[in-house]
């Protein structure tokens, strides 16, 4: 089911990665080369004081994960620009501390778990972002938020095979970086499932900070991990839970990261109103209280240059994850549906 006034679009694409690549970067190229090319952000990124640590992550790319780099050539190709910019601007987490990727995640365990999900991101990009449902013909299954000019994988998604990411930016500092982390978030998504996504960040980890709140139909806690800079950390979380933009367990994070206000204000808030017994996703996180900075962010002078472009709620069944998304607060799901996964 969607709603007509949705401002998310919706696109299916099958095929190999290649193809995957080419259909992405069509659908967000007039986005792109209107709003972002013109940006500072990307200016910044595709400076050549990045071109080395750029180059060291895309020989590791096409030397460990050849699908995804297929991929991003694809994505390249779709969007008319060259491999290598549009190779920096999917490390930009892991060349900035500063880079504009936001989002609140709220984590309900129990037999049956919610993982709900503000996503957060650059302003201008409102309109233009779209669920893509892929149907690869190497990889598993899924559906995925995605920017114009990003793989997915480094948003929310939910798969065939019954488990689901959101994922949350940690401003790291002190990163070395040879793998992107948005490489290793679409690398989960070929995972089947959560156990396996864990191990594969295990393995990977030298990248920019990011969370990911993993849950998988059939069990009740949800996994809360932490990676980046050359650390992994984890959790079982078996009680109801929400995180920012900052690390809260991981080793290396809380020794050196850096927290804008945007992100100890939503953590500290969100906190507050689950401690309070509020459990309602929506609620959470379309809370705009006004003693800080709010967790739902619509404001055109917000600090970080982000805003909330659209809120999911996943909830994991015994079959298969029924999923809304909102891309206004009080109005209807924008897109609502059930995807039962394949074993």
């Amino acid at each position: 089911m969607s709603n007509p006034a949705s401002a998310i679009g919706w696109q299916t694409i099958n095929g190999e990665p290649r193809d995957i690549g080419i259909a992405l970067g069509r659908t967000g190229r007039d986005a792109v080369h209107r709003f972002l090319l013109p940006s500072a952000i990307w200016a910044e990124i595709n400076d050549s004081a990045h071109h080395e640590a750029v180059a060291l992550m895309a020989a590791n790319t096409q030397r460990d994960f050849p699908q995804v780099w297929e991929e991003l050539e694809g994505l390249a190709e779709g969007l008319e620009l060259p491999i290598e910019a549009v190779f920096a601007w999917n490390c930009r987490g892991d060349l900035l501390a500063h880079a504009p990727d936001g989002c609140t995640t709220v984590i309900l365990p129990g037999q049956t778990p919610v993982v709900a999900h503000n996503e957060d991101g650059l302003p201008f990009f409102r309109g233009h972002c779209f669920m893509a449902e892929v149907a690869p013909g190497i990889g598993n299954g899924f559906t995925a938020f995605c920017y114009p000019g990003s793989i997915p994988g480094h948003t929310l998604a939910f798969t065939r095979q019954g488990w689901v990411q959101a994922v949350n930016n940690l401003r790291l500092l002190k990163v070395t970086p040879k793998v992107p982390r948005m490489v290793l978030g679409r690398a989960a998504l070929n995972q089947p499932n959560v156990d396996d996504v864990v191990a594969l960040l295990q393995r990977y980890n030298d990248c920019g900070g990011f969370h990911f709140s993993l849950a998988e139909c059939g069990r009740p806690e949800v996994i809360s991990i932490e990676f980046g800079g050359g650390d992994v950390a984890q959790m079982a979380l078996t009680t109801p839970s929400l995180h920012a933009n900052h690390a809260l367990y991981h080793p290396s994070g809380l020794a050196s990261q850096w927290i804008t206000e945007s992100s100890r204000d939503r953590q500290q808030r969100g906190d507050q109103l689950l401690a309070e017994g509020e459990t309602t996703p929506l609620v959470i996180l379309h809370d705009q209280q006004t003693n800080g900075l709010p967790i739902l962010r619509l404001s055109a002078d917000d600090p970080d240059h982000e805003n909330t472009l659209v809120t999911a709620v996943m909830r994991l069944e015994a079959d298969g994850v029924a999923w809304q998304l909102y891309d206004h607060p009080g109005a209807p799901p924008a897109y609502e549906g059930k995807l039962c996964f394949e074993r």
